[in-house]
Formats: structure tokens, C-alpha cells, sequence
């Protein structure tokens, strides 16, 4: 009986030192990025296929737009590898501030080198949090190109509009958004052809990969604002409490 009681105290005594606003952000930073890297890598090779196919047969017309596209894909890689390891060392930094770290591995000692560390964490995840929320705006323009495309095709669709002459009056001018020149032909689908192009797999994914993508990128704003909190709580007690070789649990 002693033991089970004594495992049971050495087991809530662990929990309690657990950061879990540092878990719960990483876990939710991991899940972000991987959706917005996996669906915008995949959603931007079926976006190049679309225009290659419909609104750009001539390649030079769209030759600068698929370089930048194939950039932006290594970019993807980039920041996939940068945030696995940034998300691994928060929640580190959690964890070795925490009261757990004092129990576990002897006395717990704040230094001006660790608190310079910590320091460096919340200035760069205040950077980092400001930056995503450019990455969730601009993630954000592809789903609004596509929902108007996906709206236009509904309204070829619908009976009003079904099978008048005036379906062929119903166009969408992917010049207007500029990601291609003004020059580029066709640049504009109408009517039935229009139609075809909303129900082939690479509109229908491409779409639904944008949606997943922006999801992703709101999903790693809010991890970053969650890792804002706790990396700026474990400084502020680092700093202010350090004499008192106070550690923080969150």
C-alpha cells in the first residue's frame, strides 16, 4: 500500500511540472505547420497544372509564376525543418524551467546567460508571430481566387442560368488577379468550359488544399501565441524571481 501511494504522489508530483501550455503549443504548432507545408505544397503543383492547362498555353507567359511557385515550394521545406526544431527547443525550455527540473537534476540555478536565452526566445517567437500572421493573410488570397472561380462555376450550374445562351456571357479573367500578364492567352474561361475546369480533381483538390493550408497557418498563429504567453512568463519570473531560485510550471 505504501507503494502504490508513494508512486502515486512521485506521479502527480511529475504532472505538476509539466509545461502544458508549451505541449499543448507545440503539439498545435507541429498539426499547423505540417497542414499548411503538405496542402500548399501539393495545392500550388495542382494550381501551376490548372493555369498550364486552361488559362496559360503559352509557357513563357507564366514562366516567371512557376519559378516563384517552385521557390515558394523549397521555402516549405525550409520552414518545416526550421519550426520542428523551434517547437523541440520551446518546449525544452519549458520543461527545464519548470519545478520538475529542480526535483529531477539537483538545485535549480538562473543565470544572466539563461535569462539572456530566454530573453532571445521571446523576441524571436513576438517576430515569428507577427510574420505567420502575414503567412494566414497572404494564405488566405489563393482560397479567395478559388472560392470566386468555384462561385462562378455555381452559377453556370444553377437552373436560372442552365443551358441559356447567356452561360457563355459568364467568364473568369485570371488576369485580373495578376498572377499572370495581361497578355497571356487564353487568361479568360467562359461557360461550359469554364464549367469543366471546376469539376476536373485538380480544381476540386487544389481548392480544398488552400482551405487546409489557411487552416494550418491560423492553427500555427495561435500556437505562437500561446508559446508568446509562456515564454514571456518564464522570463518574467527568470528575471524578477531568480534570487529566490523560483521556477515557473507553465
Amino acid at each position: 500500500m505504501m507503494n502504490l501511494t508513494s508512486c502515486f504522489e512521485c506521479c502527480i508530483k511529475c504532472l505538476g511540472g509539466v509545461p502544458y501550455a508549451s505541449l499543448v503549443a507545440t503539439i498545435l504548432c507541429f498539426s499547423g505547420v505540417a497542414l499548411f507545408c503538405g496542402c500548399g505544397h501539393v495545392a500550388l503543383a495542382g494550381t501551376v497544372a490548372i493555369l498550364e492547362q486552361h488559362f496559360s498555353t503559352n509557357t513563357s507567359d507564366h514562366a516567371l509564376l512557376s519559378e516563384v511557385i517552385q521557390l515558394m515550394q523549397y521555402v516549405i521545406y525550409g520552414i518545416a525543418s526550421f519550426f520542428f526544431l523551434y517547437g523541440i527547443i520551446l518546449l525544452a525550455e519549458g520543461f527545464y524551467t519548470t519545478s520538475a527540473v529542480k526535483e529531477l537534476h539537483g538545485e535549480f540555478k538562473t543565470t544572466a546567460c539563461g535569462r539572456c536565452i530566454s530573453g532571445m526566445f521571446v523576441f524571436l517567437t513576438y517576430v515569428l508571430g507577427v510574420a505567420w500572421l502575414g503567412v494566414f493573410g497572404f494564405s488566405a488570397v489563393p482560397v479567395f481566387m478559388f472560392y470566386n472561380i468555384w462561385s462562378t462555376c455555381e452559377v453556370i450550374k444553377s437552373p436560372q442560368t442552365n443551358g441559356t445562351a447567356g452561360v457563355e456571357q459568364i467568364c473568369v479573367d485570371i488576369r485580373q488577379y495578376g498572377i499572370i500578364p495581361w497578355n497571356a492567352f487564353p487568361g479568360k474561361i467562359c461557360g461550359s468550359a469554364l464549367e469543366n475546369i471546376c469539376n476536373t480533381n485538380e480544381f476540386y483538390m487544389s481548392y480544398h488544399l488552400f482551405i487546409v493550408a489557411c487552416a494550418g497557418a491560423g492553427a500555427t498563429v495561435i500556437a505562437l501565441l500561446i508559446y508568446m504567453m509562456a515564454t514571456t512568463y518564464n522570463y518574467a519570473v527568470l528575471k524578477f524571481k531568480s534570487r529566490e531560485d523560483c521556477c515557473t510550471k507553465f
